[in-house]
Order: structure tokens, then sequence, then C-alpha cells
């Protein structure tokens, strides 16, 4: 099949590698020098330095070129970018032609999901979205992993896992669409909490904890929103958390981590080459609990460590002098 990706990122470019190994597939960059090196020297030395690329990948900077050759086109770009790149793509987009997105994050100010997006600008296009426990360089050096198709398509979600079973990669279907999104999106916001406990050293007992009722917030909201609770507890709930909360190659812990050592957030996010989506996703994530009327205090605790308000310390300082409750409601 003629697979497209939009966004030469770490991700987009990883999933590119594996199905360029059974299909014709092409990679689009904003960035000539990205596309150009992938092509001729088969790396990508921004995104995944030191990665050896299959030499029948190609890429380009011509975004309807891309587009327009697709039979599956995927989209890796982060979500603050998602709507714009698939409006450029729109004129070219053939007829029909799923729509699958790698992206973990919720639309600031109008809340959707990516799959939400890709219905609203291609309406008509079957839309997919790829999530799990997925880190880009684990898997580029061919260490297993499971990851999940999610779509409500039975046709589609076949098609799919095949296409993107290869090597150690395991892929599941879910039809919990919701769920899977919102499990992905929401994971990053637990994972920087999950980063400053490990920047404070406040050891492994209360990052334990952290994460363990960040799940319970990730859970409690996405059923809210129509998420099967049985979901959360999967590969796009729990293992994705776990894989960003604990890996050093997650960017969200990353943040986290920064910010427990006592960084400004700019100064981290300005170092950065790659879309911590978790700072833009935090606020999102509290503004959709005051319309469930759910108190996420950890969501919200991260949300004031953002923008400003504490610090890292006092945000776990607060923590600990937080009554406990039962364990099936919020801290």
């Amino acid at each position: 099949m003629r697979i497209s990706v939009l966004g030469a990122g770490s991700w987009g470019t990883t999933v590119a590698a594996l199905v360029s190994k059974r299909h014709d597939t092409l990679v689009w960059s904003r960035d000539p020098g990205v596309a150009e090196e992938i092509s001729t020297r088969h790396r990508n030395e921004v995104f995944l330095p030191g990665f050896e690329l299959p030499g029948a990948l190609r890429a380009t900077d011509d975004i309807g070129a891309a587009t327009a050759r697709a039979q599956i086109l995927i989209v890796g770009v982060p979500s603050h970018a998602f709507r714009q790149v698939l409006e450029q793509a729109r004129d070219h987009v053939p007829p029909w032609i799923p729509v699958v997105s790698l992206a973990k994050g919720l639309e600031d100010g109008t809340h959707l999901r990516m799959t939400q997006i890709i219905e609203q600008v291609l309406p008509g296009h079957p839309a997919v979205a790829l999530t799990g426990p997925n880190l880009a360089k684990e898997i580029l050096a061919g260490k297993a992993a499971a990851t999940v198709i999610a779509t409500g398509n039975g046709t589609v979600a076949t098609m799919h896992q095949e296409i993107l079973q290869r090597g150690l990669l395991r892929v599941y279907v879910n039809d919990d669409v919701i769920g899977c999104e919102l499990g992905g999106a929401l994971k990053n916001v637990v994972a920087i909490a999950a980063g400053m406990a490990e920047g404070l050293g406040v050891g492994d007992n209360t990052r334990a904890a952290v994460i363990t009722r960040g799940l319970a917030e990730l859970s409690q909201l996405g059923r809210a929103m129509g998420g099967r609770a049985t979901t959360f507890a999967g590969l796009t709930g729990l293992g994705d958390l776990i894989a960003t909360c604990l890996s050093p190659y997650s960017r969200n812990r990353h943040v986290g981590e920064q910010l427990g050592r006592g960084r400004k957030l700019g100064e981290v996010l300005a170092g950065m080459v790659m879309t911590a989506e978790g700072v833009r996703t935090t606020p999102v994530a509290v503004e959709l609990g005051d319309l469930h009327g759910l108190e996420l205090p950890i969501c919200r605790t991260i949300n004031r460590v953002l923008t400003g308000e504490i610090t890292a310390r006092d945000a776990y300082a607060g923590l600990r002098h937080s009554p406990a409750g039962a364990e099936s409601g919020p801290w």
C-alpha cells in the first residue's frame, strides 16, 4: 500500500520506518533539511540521533505531494498543530481513505480529541487513533512493544492491525476510541507530576502514590466523558501511564523532573526539540474537570505549577497535608 506520514518527529518517523519495510512509505517534513536527510542519508538526527532508517523510506517537504498519493494517511504532528496540518492537506486527500492520528493530546479551546478533528476537517474519512505505551527510540531499536488501533470500524481496525504488525511490535484493536484517546492525552499530565517527584527526590513510595492516584483521576474524567473503565486499566491507560511516568525517554516526565529541580518552565521548554504534550493538556484537563464537576486535585495542582502560581516543592508539600479520604474517591 502507499502510506504517507505527515510529521517527521520521533514517533512519526518511527512509524514510517516500521511500515516502510513492507509498504511504499513517504514522510512529510515541514523542514526541507530533515526531508533531505531522511531520503539521502537515511537518518533523522534532529529527532532520532544515532538511528539508521530503512533505505526504502523517502521524505518530502511538499505536503500536497505527500498527501495526494496516499492510500492511508498517518498524521504524526503535535496536537496544537494537528488541525492546521489537516487543513493544509485537505484539498489533496484522496476520497474515503483512512486517516490515522498519532498525537496524544486535546485541542485547546474546543477540548476535542484528534479523531474528532479528523471528522470535522475530513468528513467521510474513517478516523483512527494509534496509541499505547510506545516510546519511539525503544521501538526503533527493535525492542518488544504493544500498541492499540482505536476505531469503531472493525474492518478498518483489522486492516491497520495487519499493516502495522511488524517484528516485536504487537498490535491490538479497541473500539473505545474515547477511552483510548483520553488515556493517551491525560497520562501526560500525571507524567509531569511523576517527573516532579523524581526531581524533588521524594522517594518511590510517593511517586507510586501519585501515579496511582493520577490513574484514578484520568479514569474518573475518562468515564465521565464516555470512555469505558476497562480501557483505562489496559494498554492505552495504565500501560501508557507506566511507560510515560517511568521512562527517561519521556518528554513529559523530563519536564516534571526539571521543574522539581527548580528550573522555570520556559527555560525547560526552550531546551527541548520535541513537544511535551502534557503542558498544553493540563489546563484543558482542568477545564474538563470543571465542566464535569470533578475535583481532579493532581491535575489542578500541576496546572498551578505550570502557571507559576506555586513551585513543585509547594505542590508536594500540599499533597502531604491533603486528607486521604476513601481510596475510591479523589485525594
